[in-house]
């Protein structure tokens, strides 16, 4: 599977979301789009990326965009975790991580000396025609909500 490239139209996907609702890419040409990638729900980083991003969530409505998260937990779990933490933003559920191998993002990690298929932490800020802009791969959590809204306020 190809990876998408910064300048290219990003392919449609459809994903379960923690709104109840099948989330379409398509939706939401016309404005812009960051989609972040996690590893999973409840852990110490993901749940402040989260919050971070629910935190400046109307600086980034502001600015004409919208944040959706996208890890492979199921349905239930990205429920509970927004629900937890009040995220106002729809979590997307891609299990079979077909959308994280679209964006390269699935990939072998190590951990505690052993190795394993997972999410690696990014972003990626889609624009109002369906256009990949910006990418922030191998994120850290602290500073990265203002990068991806400087990175929207120039785009």
């Amino acid at each position: 599977m190809n990876v998408v490239a910064i300048g290219q139209k990003v392919p449609n996907f459809t994903l379960p979301s923690s709104s109840g609702q099948e989330v379409n890419l398509n939706e939401y040409l016309g404005r812009k789009v960051i989609l972040y990638f996690y590893p999973k729900n409840m852990t110490p980083a993901c749940t402040q990326e989260a919050c971070e991003f629910r935190d400046a969530h109307d600086q980034i409505t502001a600015l004409g965009a919208v944040v959706l998260g996208i890890s492979p937990d199921p349905l239930a779990s990205h429920i509970r975790f927004t629900e937890k933490n009040s995220l106002p933003f729809p979590l997307l559920s891609d299990e079979d991580h077909k959308v994280s191998e679209m964006f390269g993002v699935w990939q072998l990690k190590k951990l505690y000396g052993r190795e394993f298929m997972g999410i690696v932490r990014s972003t990626f800020l889609i624009d109002e025609q369906g256009i990949l802009v910006e990418e922030w791969r191998k994120v850290r959590v602290k500073g990265h909500v203002a990068s991806t809204i400087a990175g929207i306020s120039k785009s």
